[in-house]
């Protein structure tokens, strides 16, 4: 079983999502839990971002539509969804013994005090598998700088490679 957290990170639309969900569909699933963003589109143009658990749930990260909540660019992030089902549903992973998939610690997750306090209870597990926004942030840089971190980033030329290297490390 693995023993260190796994991260990966890059520009924005490099893949990142798309590298998480073909390393979750080679995992057992019975072993994993957890969640990813994905984006919410109509007529062809990003208006948001949803949650989607492991477990089935799904819920709105951010909206363009939303009226209340911290503003980023021109979406509004829902602490409601994050709060409610991505904290439930790493608390559960973490508590569980499974591998942890958090898509990912970014700056609209962060506007939530509970979702940091929990990613460092699951990184403290040494069982995460997840993205995490190549900006610089404090809260980010603490988490890439652990020792406990392996640290992809993800480019064009070796997009189709990582996903094969977490699961060798995750399969340890």
């Amino acid at each position: 079983m693995m023993r260190k957290n796994i991260l990966v990170t890059g520009k924005p639309g490099i893949g990142k999502t798309t590298a998480i969900k073909s390393i979750i569909e080679k995992l057992d699933p019975d072993s994993i839990a957890g969640f990813w963003s994905e984006e919410i589109r109509e007529a062809g143009q990003r208006v948001g971002f949803a949650i989607e658990t492991l477990s089935g749930k799904i819920g709105t990260l951010a909206h363009v539509n939303l009226k209340t909540g911290p503003k980023v660019s021109k979406y509004r992030v829902n602490i409601d969804d994050i709060e409610s089902i991505m904290v439930p549903e790493m608390e559960f992973a973490r508590e569980s013994g499974r591998v942890i998939i958090i898509d990912e610690i970014a700056k609209m997750e962060l506007f939530s005090e509970r979702f940091s306090d929990e990613v460092r209870r699951c990184l403290n597990t040494s069982r995460v598998v997840g993205t995490i926004q190549l900006r610089r942030d404090p809260f980010l840089d603490e988490i890439r700088s652990r020792s406990d971190v392996y640290l992809f980033e993800l480019t064009t030329m070796n997009r189709n490679r990582i996903p094969l290297q977490v699961l060798e490390l995750v399969n340890v």
